[in-house]
């Protein structure tokens, strides 16, 4: 018979310096194919530690050990894992089976890691199921079944990619002697199957199943028997072969394997966040506020540009106001007086200007029936509305005509109306009176919302400048020029322009000049400061929330030492390891992230109802790029607890209480 075990000058030592111990001593036997064997021994003579080398979840300090012809200590600890997916399946003492997972789920387990299809699993795991007497038993969780069905599902785990060796450590310690003297009838049926089984025990009762007996004192072989001969090497192709091949079918579907490890990971994942639902909601809680609070700060951003954009819009696109004085505040500016129609004439013969309006501006009482209210009257040119992108709600605009003849009409502004007349009521053709100089009403202009320019609250009313500084004011200069550039020409050019030309004609500046356009750029830099500002302080939750991730993923590699034993006994590779912690770690920012995006959105409906004539504009990017930013704190701050996880020894982990 061929060997399926060969252990040569095996020595096991613990610990360092004077208390290091010697736990295992020159252990050399072999196993062959089929064999039954039990290894024997009181409580510290090394049979455990001797199975675990055996079943590759520890090594060797010295010595040679051989399964299936591969020596152990050549391989990686991914090798390890393949060879015990491949060939070696555990029957633990406390059956080690995931307590969220059902009989069958638990009994697939290895096959995930060996790349068995679902289909095939789910298969595959009832019949193993069925054949052990547990049929009706596929739903139940470990919680619902006995010990003694508990330790039969354990056995058909170790069955499930074949298990041509089986290692059982203690496999009735945990049962009664009914349930006990079942579970060593179904290993000694397993053996006449054609599997390798090894028991190691204490109990020489156990042990006289076996056919043959190895007995271990101080971490010495001190009895090597055989009770009776083994059965013929009938290595039961049709058990063992059959999850072989799927396994190699699996991996000749190599993607489609990883694929389902990677639907496995990410189940399991969910069921460790839903298993713990308040300690994941207050780990997502840091995430929660940095992605509501970038996302909102961002929507406030947009929609506050967006509106004192539209404010600057209704000013007038492409007009640059010509000022007196040296700029805003300047105190001397109402005794300036040298910017005049002329100026105005002169820039509107210039090619980069295509409209012109002088501008002046007088305060007054006006009346108009018992009403007496003070009001501000613009005397404009007839192209000042277009320029200024004014609408009419009723009536008509003065033309050029009209500025020519100092005609006494006058255009009233919402705000003037709703003070002066009913609501509905015809305005047109009414007489008012600036000043005691009467002036009749042609136009109403549409309500104009805005941040700049006149309040809401102010009156305002338009009339040609030629009839307010000749019937009303007798000033001779003007207190401002609006001009509008041609839309083929820069801006900040024909402002460059026309400054140079009049300071040539003043000999001096003596005014200065706003640009709609360097005021729409000044916006868009400050708000877009603002949100990077803003956006920053809340990136320092999210980097606080990711730190807070980090520790619960600690937390939780430590609760799930055991369940990461178990995997890695059956299979699971360093990556598989890590790639769930990941995928939790991610999972955990990424809901978090999604449950900040609504937070925002809710803030957003609830602001819009508070403040009507302000929008939050929320941007697919922002949200996308927010949610992009929170998977990647929980790769980033997952990584450490995954990788923890996955270095971690077997062994060590399986005897993690």
């Amino acid at each position: 018979m061929s060997k399926i075990i060969e252990l040569e000058g095996i020595n096991k030592f613990f610990g360092q310096g004077a208390g290091r111990v010697h736990v295992l001593r020159d252990i050399s036997f072999s196993v062959e194919h089929g064999d039954f064997v039990a290894i024997i021994g009181q409580s510290g003579s090394g049979k455990s530690t001797l199975m675990n080398i055996i079943g590759c979840l520890d090594t060797q300090s010295s010595g040679t050990c051989r399964i299936d012809g591969d020596d152990t200590a050549n391989l990686s600890s991914d090798q390890l894992a393949a060879l015990r997916s491949r060939s070696i399946g555990f029957i633990f003492q406390r059956y080690n089976l995931l307590p969220s997972l059902s009989a069958t789920d638990n009994t697939a387990l290895p096959a995930v890691y060996a790349g068995m299809s679902g289909k095939e699993r789910s298969r595959r795991a009832q019949e193993l199921l069925s054949g052990l007497g547990l049929g009706d038993k596929f739903p139940n969780l470990p919680s619902e079944l006995s010990g003694g069905q508990q330790q039969r599902v354990s056995i058909a785990r170790a069955l499930m990619n074949g298990g041509r060796l089986i290692l059982a450590d203690e496999p009735t310690g945990a049962l009664d002697s009914k349930s006990g003297e079942n579970v060593l009838q179904i290993l000694k049926e397993l053996n006449r199957q054609g599997h390798t089984i090894i028991i190691v025990t204490h109990d020489p009762g156990v042990a006289g199943h076996a056919n043959r007996i190895i007995e271990l004192h101080d971490g010495a072989v001190v009895a090597d028997q055989r009770s009776r001969e083994s059965g013929e090497a009938t290595i039961a192709a049709e058990v063992a072969a059959a999850p072989q091949q799927a396994a190699g079918r699996g991996r000749r579907r190599r993607l489609a394997g990883r694929l389902d490890q990677f639907r496995e990971a990410f189940r399991m994942s969910v069921q460790a966040m839903l298993a713990h639902k308040l300690r994941s909601l207050l780990t997502m809680l840091g995430i929660i506020i940095g992605i509501a609070s970038v996302v909102s700060v961002v929507a406030l951003g947009t929609g506050s540009q967006q509106k004192i954009i539209a404010d600057i819009n209704a000013m007038g696109t492409n007009t640059i106001d010509i000022m007196r004085g040296s700029g805003f505040g300047d105190r001397r500016a109402g005794r300036i007086r040298t910017l005049t129609v002329a100026d105005a004439d002169i820039l509107g013969k210039q090619s980069y200007i295509s409209s012109v309006t002088p501008n002046t501006t007088n305060t007054g009482d006006l009346v108009y029936r018992n009403n007496t209210l003070s009001a501000m009257l613009n005397g404009v040119g007839e192209q000042y509305f277009e320029v200024k992108a004014l609408a009419m709600a009723q009536g008509r605009f003065f033309d050029h005509d009209d500025v020519r003849a100092t005609a006494s009409y006058v255009v009233i502004d919402h705000n003037t109306y709703s003070r002066l007349f009913k609501p509905g009521e015809n305005a047109l053709g009414t007489i008012i009176l600036f000043r005691q100089k009467p002036l009749k009403v042609i136009g109403v202009l549409k309500d104009q919302e805005r941040t700049f320019g006149p309040g809401s609250s102010s009156l305002n009313i338009y009339a040609p400048y030629t009839t307010v500084m000749r019937r009303i004011t007798g000033a001779k200069f003007i207190s401002s020029i609006t001009v509008k550039v041609n839309d083929q020409v820069m801006p900040l050019m024909a402002e460059k322009k026309l400054t140079e030309l009049l300071t040539a004609r003043h000999k001096k500046q003596d005014f200065y000049t706003i640009n709609t356009d360097s005021i729409r750029k000044t916006v868009e830099s400050t708000t877009g400061t603002l949100k990077l500002l803003i956006s920053g302080i809340a990136v320092i939750s999210l980097v606080v929330g990711g730190i807070g991730v980090m520790n619960i993923m600690l937390v939780s590699v430590t609760e799930r030492t055991r369940e990461i034993g178990l995997r890695m006994a059956v299979g699971a590779r360093q990556r598989n390891i890590m790639e769930q912690f990941l995928i939790e770690a991610v999972l955990i920012c990424l809901v978090g992230g999604l449950l900040g995006v609504l937070l925002s959105r809710l803030f957003g409906m609830a602001f819009t109802m508070m403040v009507s004539n302000f929008p939050m504009v929320y941007s697919t990017w922002a949200m996308i790029i927010a949610l992009a930013c929170s998977s990647a704190i929980g790769i980033i701050f997952g990584f450490i607890p995954a990788r923890n996880a996955a270095q971690l020894n077997p062994i060590d982990a399986l005897a993690r209480e």
